[in-house]
């Protein structure tokens, strides 16, 4: 009808009004005017609905409706009487983020994990997953620079503003020129957005001669060579580790794989010798091939219906890759999630070594384990247990000596700079480093990893063995590094199998 009357005004160049008829169709082509934002001042009720509208797992399945409901509604809640934060939030998630926000804070909770509708975890993430990205794991999340109260800062408040944090995704290695193990190796610097490439320095330095363990370089002789094809890249690669250029020969098999059904050990050992650089762990009954291990096939009198449950959804499981002399890297080829223990991605992620539990979803490849990291690390924890047993020993005796050994341990803090003797804390420090035994260095040469269901910190399964179906991963050769330090600190005799 409108157009008709269009038509006729032009071709009789009318200027009489449109007709109110006409209008009241215009009227209802015109899209909905968009709603004003809420403001702080009005019920919570409005502000939570809101809110809700804007959740992102109401289109990509993240968040279900009642835990993203109570999160906003509790979040709504302790905002009430700060309004200019909860202005900043609304502003913030209405407008997508396109207006700069101020933060928006509550109270840190003792181990800074927030509960909701039964479920833990870190307040920053939760409301990233609701208003952001719902698939997010928890260490995938870097403050902007202009956040004052970000988690990581630890102040006793935490911003949960989800457009004070940017997502920063380890990128899954993609078919390039370069072996992975050797990119990695390049420092990223962050600022200009440029890609600077420098090598790493202080690999010898760390086996100087002035250290009372042994420089690796004894260790290894039969190392894997780098392909020919770097000597033409253009990136500088860090020096060989001194690891590479010992006299230890290289174990038979590189990675031990042993099965578990809650706390039970199902079927045998799978070991993979040298010369397959993969293995694949998979849920099928066929395997074809002598680096495939086939859980399926595996039987269990004392199997649990959620152990056969969890058994159905491993499907292509993972795929384990060495690396260069032994670093690890993993590819979750599962349609589900897996979950990993790895005190590499620990230090990744800047937590303390055995406090998280990782996340790797489907299609993800990431490095898992490295080497050279290792053996640094259990050198350094090694040589301060020794120095640790030592000083222990002094304070005992009561050695005058004792101070200056507990001193090159924990340092001046444990000092009293009045009297010169120990105090309560550096002696609880020593000793706590002095408990350093065998199984807290053969912890960093294993890898363990859950099928499906996640445990920890972070899941009311407190401990991998409640875990309906899980494996372990024992990495040779970081063993025979660890048990060359171990008898080089005289941490134990060597008996006869040595």
């Amino acid at each position: 009808m409108v157009k008709q009357w269009y038509q006729r005004r032009v071709r009789g160049k009318m200027m009489e009004p449109v007709p109110a008829m006409y209008l009241q169709n215009v009227q209802h082509m015109l899209p909905p005017q968009p709603q004003a934002p809420p403001a702080a001042s009005d019920a919570c009720l409005t502000i939570v609905h809101s809110l809700m509208c804007h959740r992102q797992g109401a289109v990509h399945g993240g968040e279900d409706e009642t835990f993203a409901k109570r999160a906003i509604e509790s979040l709504v809640k302790k905002l009430k009487e700060k309004r200019d934060e909860l202005d900043a939030l609304i502003i913030a998630v209405t407008m997508s983020g396109r207006r700069p926000s101020k933060c928006v804070t509550i109270q840190r909770t003792l181990d800074g994990r927030l509960q909701v509708a039964g479920k833990k975890g870190f307040p920053h993430v939760i409301y990233a997953r609701l208003w952001r990205w719902p698939d997010l794991h928890k260490n995938e999340l870097k403050h902007i620079s202009v956040c004052q109260y970000a988690f990581d800062l630890k102040c006793d408040l935490v911003c949960v503003n989800p457009y004070h944090y940017e997502r920063v995704i380890s990128p899954a290695p993609p078919s390039r020129l370069v072996k992975d193990e050797f990119v990695h190796d390049c420092i990223q610097i962050e600022g200009e957005g440029q890609l600077a490439v420098e090598r790493k320095s202080g690999w010898d330095s760390g086996y100087g001669c002035n250290s009372s363990l042994p420089t690796v370089e004894h260790l290894n002789k039969n190392f894997w060579d780098p392909p020919s094809i770097l000597q033409h890249s253009s990136m500088e690669q860090r020096p060989p580790s001194p690891i590479l250029r010992g006299q230890l020969i290289s174990p038979e098999h590189w990675c031990s794989v042993q099965y578990f059904e809650l706390d039970h050990k199902v079927g045998e050992t799978f070991k993979v010798v040298a010369q397959y650089r993969e293995v694949k762990i998979d849920g099928y009954v066929n395997p074809s091939e002598p680096n495939r291990f086939c859980l399926g096939q595996l039987s269990n009198v004392h199997r649990t219906e959620a152990s056969e449950k969890a058994r159905l959804h491993v499907g292509k499981g993972v795929k384990l890759t060495l690396s260069g002399e032994g670093d690890v890297w993993l590819e979750c080829q599962s349609q589900h999630p897996v979950f990993v223990q790895s005190q590499y991605l620990d230090k990744e992620a800047k937590r303390e070594p055995g406090d998280a539990v990782h996340k790797i979803f489907p299609g993800t490849h990431l490095k898992v384990f490295d080497l050279h990291d290792c053996y640094d690390t259990i050198k350094s924890k090694a040589q301060k247990a020794q120095s640790a047993a030592r000083a222990q020993a002094l304070a005992v005796s009561g050695s005058p000596e004792a101070a200056h050994a507990a001193l090159q341990v924990v340092g001046p803090k444990a000092i009293n700079p009045e009297s010169g003797t120990l105090t309560r804390d550096g002696m609880a420090q020593i000793n706590a480093a002095a408990n350093i035994g065998v199984d807290d260095l053969r912890r960093m040469c294993i890898l363990r990893l859950s099928f499906v269901k996640g445990w920890g910190p972070d899941y009311h399964r407190v401990n991998i063995k409640f875990t309906p179906c899980w494996i372990e991963i024992q990495l040779h050769r970081a063993l025979q590094l660890l048990d060359s330090v171990l008898q080089w600190t005289q941490m134990y005799e060597p008996g006869p199998d040595h």
